[in-house]
């Protein structure tokens, strides 16, 4: 078994005041599984094997990863941002994404599926290059990157939305979709108002 630390990436995110810890939301250490790139709490209680095919796991396991990256990323962008499109926008991630974990958590019951641990390398090396810039060089930063996430999770979740052999899963990826394209449209129009 290999342990992960996340500190890294939650030490940053947060400092915004609130009296939540990381592990209110994910488990600071995980195990890798074998064959997939994707480390897993060892602590869900869903039963016995999961139902669900290998296409829906990938597509569960990237979306508990990608909330907890807005939701880390965006109490970065509450806390540093310096423009306060940014920090509504971050605010908004946090709140919307952490409902989007709570949701995937009760799916995860369910469907007897380990919830990630931890986000994966490139969410984990984007928080980290985030972390180090300030200012106007944060907020740019920051807003294409939820851009660009953004763009990507819109075409994944209407993939899922129509393809998912789960109808749980799928009634999920489709209740969610309208809220990524507003995060979306959101994002454009933060970006468009930077200076």
């Amino acid at each position: 078994m290999k342990r992960f630390s996340i500190v890294l990436l939650f030490a940053f995110a947060c400092r915004g005041g609130e009296n939540v810890t990381s592990t209110d939301t994910i488990s600071t250490s995980g195990t890798q599984m074998t064959g997939t790139s994707s480390p897993t709490s060892t602590g869900a209680k869903g039963g016995g094997a999961s139902s669900l095919s290998a296409m829906d796991k990938e597509f569960f396991i990237a979306a508990a990863q990608g909330n907890m990256s807005e939701v880390a990323l965006g109490k970065l962008a509450a806390d540093k941002g310096e423009n306060a499109g940014i920090q509504a926008f971050g605010n908004r991630m946090v709140t919307d994404h952490g409902k989007g974990v709570e949701e995937l958590k009760q799916l995860a019951l369910k469907k007897g599926v380990a919830l990630p641990a931890v986000v994966n390398k490139e969410q984990s090396n984007t928080a980290a290059a985030l972390s180090q810039k300030v200012g106007k060089d944060f907020d740019h930063a920051y807003i294409a990157d939820m851009i660009k996430d953004h763009e990507k999770d819109v075409a994944e979740f209407k993939q899922a939305s129509l393809n998912a052999k789960d109808p749980d899963l799928r009634a999920w990826a489709t209740k969610t979709l309208p809220v990524l394209l507003d995060h979306l449209k959101m994002a454009k129009t933060t970006e468009s108002k930077l200076k």
